[in-house]
């Protein structure tokens, strides 16, 4: 085999179509647009017009929010914080903080924050202060013999529909 023997297989590369070069061409003339009107011209923008009626995309309800500059946190397991541990990248034995993950190459950058996520399971007591930490692995550290002190306290799932209502509020029957 030589190097002028290689080629792509049998219909591989298409040949691009070549519009607007006359009639023995299949495409000559108006080049494949039909005849006249917006769709023929350049510079056609009518994607979601309906013909005067309301278009799908205005007639969807809009949904959601994203807040532009909501905080993002660099997500930590523990999974990721025990092998870290039995690896001898972080002591145990003292206090981990944001800085201390990142100085031991646990988490790359902390972003505006460290967040501890409970994905796997830690055995070591520790005792960490970080930015962020889900209930559930609040949890597990604390089952394991350890300590989390976060600046974020992790969101308590509660029903959205429940009102709280004072028990005296002292309103009378239309008095």
């Amino acid at each position: 085999m030589n190097i002028n023997d290689l080629s792509d297989n049998q219909g591989a590369r298409r040949p691009r179509k070549r519009i607007g070069r006359g009639p023995g061409s299949g495409t000559g003339k108006t080049g494949g647009r039909g005849v006249k009107g917006q769709k023929s011209r350049s510079g056609v923008a009518i994607k979601g017009f309906e013909g005067g009626q309301m278009p799908l995309y205005m007639r969807l309800p809009k949904r959601g929010f994203k807040k532009p500059n909501r905080a993002k946190f660099q997500e930590l397991t523990l999974g990721r914080l025990q092998e870290a541990i039995d690896a001898g990248k972080i002591k145990a034995d003292g206090a981990i903080n944001d800085d201390a993950l990142v100085a031991a190459g646990v988490v790359r950058r902390k972003l505006d924050g460290v967040r501890l996520i409970a994905s796997g399971e830690v055995t070591s007591k520790v005792s960490l202060e970080i930015t962020s930490a889900s209930s559930g692995a609040v949890a597990a550290i604390e089952k394991a013999g350890g300590s989390v002190a976060v600046a974020i306290a992790p969101k308590v799932k509660t029903p959205r529909n429940i009102k709280t209502v004072p028990a005296d509020s002292g309103a009378s029957d239309g008095e």
